[in-house]
């Protein structure tokens, strides 16, 4: 008896033991884990940036700038957010970074940029583009002035003779943006319209002509565009509701209308809305989404697409497990995204180098370039990359034949090299062997080839580090 009554002794002490042990475990983990979120959301909310088309200044200080951001969550649906600076501030002359978070009733936060132009009222340069053999230059004014190869009349001055020195494009005004594309040249017009000089034999100056022109024809049926971008022989416009048309070669799919029929008119891109900004490479065509995602249509067999494929695509697909992004560059064969925060991400083609990731294997998803921090603004050649950073100076890398890595030398790079001696610098582009940057102060830079005088100083040699383009306002 004393026996039985000595194990029940020691059961209930176990027991005891247990129900303590239980108790202490309960009160760690109240004290250790964080309580649930009041909804169980542990998703952060969607911001959705805005189309913003670049805008005129109303005083010699800048103008008033309204806009529009929105952002949802997946349980609470519409979600505050908070700008700064805020839509319906005075915005100062050039390019200003407009920083927006939002949170849900969860505590989840994100943010994203974006970046407003104000034009000055005055000649000044402010935005530069590189084509294949030539660049253009816009004005605060709302000229626009070209330098480089002209035989299909790419330059606009109505002649079809290279200058190595900036040339007006002649009769043209009110231009608020500018494309350059292989052998063409587009302009964005106050009021949305759209007009494009140079080759046409394919249709990429949109007036329903093959005929080319050295001067300016207006792009046809478009009336409401927002921003614009040009390929090798096809063009693109972004609309006011998203959506975009694009007009010229067809053969790869790049006009995304779901055939492979060549367009001398634009074409709606099939299935594509909440587009911001767009990009054209060589051969292929890109769309930044307002919800931070990338989709692209045209040639694939590099992987220029990014979703992971090699096969053409004639409409929008989505480039593989991209998000937060902030701004988009279309190269030759490759493109790449500038990501919130400044990290830069590529895809495609990888013969020299293109992606910036150490390696020289193709990618046909996105890849992080090495050591690209801090960076604001992302351009893409033909067969490099570079990166604008926030103190203004610029990392390239790619190949460097002919110095387009502006670094001083000749030699290629699969990892960001230092532009030399560029500093101040707000904007920058990639043309086919050549790239440019546009200043703070208005100065355009150049560097790379210029056997057609691409780089507007008035010499035909090559520069392995940036050059005055002489003769701007």
């Amino acid at each position: 008896m004393g026996e039985v009554q000595a194990v029940e002794r020691r059961r209930r002490t176990a027991r005891r033991g247990v129900l303590v042990l239980a108790a202490a475990c309960a009160l760690l983990a109240a004290a250790c884990t964080p309580p649930p979120s009041p909804d169980g959301d542990t998703v952060p909310p969607v911001v959705t940036l805005p189309i913003v088309v670049p805008v005129a200044a109303t005083s010699p200080g800048g103008a008033t700038v309204t806009y529009s951001v929105a952002a949802t969550d997946a349980v609470d649906g519409s979600v505050p957010v908070a700008c700064t600076p805020a839509s319906g501030a005075e915005f100062p002359v050039g390019t200003t970074a407009v920083t927006c978070e939002a949170a849900d009733a969860a505590g989840n936060t994100t943010v994203r940029s974006f970046r407003v132009t104000v034009t000055a009222q005055d000649p000044v340069p402010v935005a530069v583009s590189a084509g294949g053999l030539h660049s253009c230059a816009l004005s605060g004014d709302g000229t626009v002035s070209c330098w480089g190869r002209n035989d299909e009349g790419q330059l606009g001055n109505g002649s079809n003779t290279g200058a190595n020195l900036p040339v007006a494009v002649s009769g043209l005004t009110g231009a608020r943006a500018i494309a350059s594309g292989g052998f063409h040249s587009c302009a964005l017009i106050d009021g949305g319209s759209v007009s494009c000089w140079g080759y046409n034999a394919v249709g990429q100056l949109g007036n329903g002509s093959g005929a080319s022109s050295n001067l300016p024809v207006a792009v046809t049926g478009v009336t409401d565009a927002a921003a614009i971008t040009a390929g090798l022989y096809h063009s693109c416009a972004l609309l006011a509701d998203g959506t975009v048309r694009c007009w010229g070669f067809n053969s790869e799919g790049q006009l995304g209308n779901g055939d492979d029929a060549h367009s001398a008119v634009p074409v709606e891109v099939e299935g594509l809305s909440g587009a911001v900004a767009i990009s054209a490479g060589s051969w292929a065509t890109c769309a930044l989404i307002g919800d931070g995602t990338v989709e692209c249509w045209g040639y694939n067999e590099l992987g220029q697409l990014g979703n992971g494929a090699h096969t053409d695509s004639n409409v929008p697909t989505a480039v593989s497990g991209l998000g937060g992004v902030e701004a988009i560059a279309g190269g030759g064969n490759h493109a790449c995204a500038l990501l919130h925060g400044g990290a830069v991400t590529c895809w495609g083609q990888n013969a020299v180098g293109e992606p910036g990731n150490g390696s020289n294997a193709l990618s046909p998803v996105p890849v992080t370039v090495s050591g690209a921090t801090g960076a604001v603004e992302v351009g893409a050649g033909g067969f490099n990359s570079c990166a604008l950073l926030g103190d203004g100076a610029a990392t390239c890398w790619g190949a460097n034949t002919y110095g387009q890595l502006g670094d001083g030398t000749d030699h290629g790079s699969n990892v960001p090299v230092d532009v030399s001696g560029l500093a101040g610098a707000v904007a920058i582009t990639g043309g086919e062997h050549h790239v440019c940057a546009l200043l703070g102060n208005g100065t355009v830079r150049c560097w790379g080839s210029n056997d057609h005088g691409q780089l507007g100083n008035g010499t035909n040699g090559n520069s392995n580090v940036p050059v005055d383009v002489q003769g701007l306002p």
